[in-house]
């Protein structure tokens, strides 16, 4: 059993890995900050999740999984948060989809 678990964690980093690296290829690929933003936030979601999953079925003690899960939970909370603020500072400022900037206060 616990050959199987430290195959499933290896899958967990090694998916999770990707997943990051995913994640920045599309902040570089993509051509507006909306864009880039969604695929940042949604890769690395998924992505922490998966390492911490790997790393919470590494740890044998208590208290390392306890400190995982309340580490995880933060993610999940300011990861989107952050992500919806940043998003929404640029909209207010004038930034479109992929447009060119508008003047702070003239609507569309």
């Amino acid at each position: 059993m616990s050959m199987l678990l430290h195959w499933f964690s290896e899958a967990c980093l090694l998916a999770g890995s990707f997943l990051l690296l995913t994640g920045a290829l599309g902040f570089l690929r993509f051509p507006d900050l909306f864009s880039r933003i969604h695929a940042c936030g949604v890769a690395e979601t998924l992505a922490t999740s998966l390492i911490l999953l790997a790393l919470l079925l590494k740890s044998d003690a208590a208290m390392p999984q306890i400190k995982l899960l309340l580490i995880f939970l933060f993610l999940m909370f300011s990861g989107p948060a952050a992500s919806q603020a940043l998003a929404k500072a640029a909209w207010h400022v004038g930034l479109r989809p992929n447009g060119p900037p508008t003047k702070p206060g003239v609507r569309r």
